[in-house]
């Protein structure tokens, strides 16, 4: 039998999620999601033949797996309500919310040995192809971090991590990243706009050629900097590129972006723990 997922909270993320389960074939009548929008939960279930309800706390009362995926500033007015249902249920509480650590967590939910996870995604999950980091508490069993493993693989690949912490470096290469990558096809364009060709030509060509490189860099053997040396012949177009960019400082703008996400990241905790 199918364990009973509720997701609190229907929007992007968790529709996400839940698309790619029932896509994937996990039983459609094993999922619950709720919202306080009935006209959203009815687009879901008609679509994808889930339950839905407005009531968090019945549907948290019947479920293995809660997934809460609302928005870090209400989760406390979220979680607090639920915490009776909670022990009677005793799921296993996976937080896809940026920011909000384990101990504030608990702290919301009334009882520090609940058994949490805490995942940071990106948005390509919204395409099945998300990168998430994961974090799981003492209180976690094996069982259960392999069931939240296939609920999220549903929608990408997932990276577990072993100290809470390293959820901001996940953040700073994996949950922001799609914005830098986008950057940088938004600059590709542009640059060819500047070298004459056409906008909707200099589009394709630079996500054409993203696309193509990522679909590389992921099925090669060979490492990123390896593929980077097949593809500049000696005294070439792209080896005149590369020092471009080496002397413009390209890796220390990338490490210098990565770094004040990381430090944003740790501070937004700090603010969300002192609510």
């Amino acid at each position: 039998m199918a364990s009973q997922l509720t997701f609190i909270g229907a929007g992007n993320m968790a529709g996400a999620i839940f698309a790619g389960l029932v896509d994937s074939g996990y039983p459609a009548d094993a999922i619950t999601a709720t919202a306080t929008h009935q006209q959203a939960l009815e687009r879901h279930r008609a679509r994808y033949g889930i339950n839905i309800t407005t009531d968090n706390a019945a549907a948290v009362s019947e479920a293995d797996v809660v997934v809460l995926a609302v928005k870090p500033q209400i989760m406390r007015e979220v979680c607090e309500p639920l915490q009776e249902a909670l022990q009677i249920s005793r799921p296993l509480m996976i937080s896809v919310a940026a920011g909000l650590t384990v101990d504030t967590l608990t702290r919301w939910l009334g009882d520090d040995s609940l058994a949490i996870i805490r995942c940071m995604p990106n948005t390509p999950a919204m395409v099945g192809e998300g990168a998430m980091g994961l974090y799981a508490t003492a209180a976690v069993s094996e069982a259960q971090r392999e069931l939240a493993g296939e609920i999220l693989s549903a929608v990408g690949m997932v990276e577990w991590v072993e100290e809470e912490g390293l959820l901001n470096a996940v953040t700073a290469i994996a949950g922001s990243a799609p914005a830098y990558f986008f950057y940088m096809y938004e600059a590709l364009e542009q640059a060819g706009v500047a070298r004459g060709l056409p906008q909707e030509s200099a589009r394709r060509l630079a996500l054409q050629t993203a696309f193509g490189a990522a679909r590389m860099a992921r099925e090669s053997e060979f490492d990123p900097q390896t593929l980077k040396r097949q593809v500049m012949s000696p005294h070439g177009t792209t080896e005149e590129a590369i020092k471009s960019l080496e002397n413009a400082g390209f890796e220390k703008m990338i490490d210098n972006a990565t770094l004040a996400c990381f430090k944003r990241a740790e501070s937004l905790a700090r603010e969300l723990d002192d609510q």
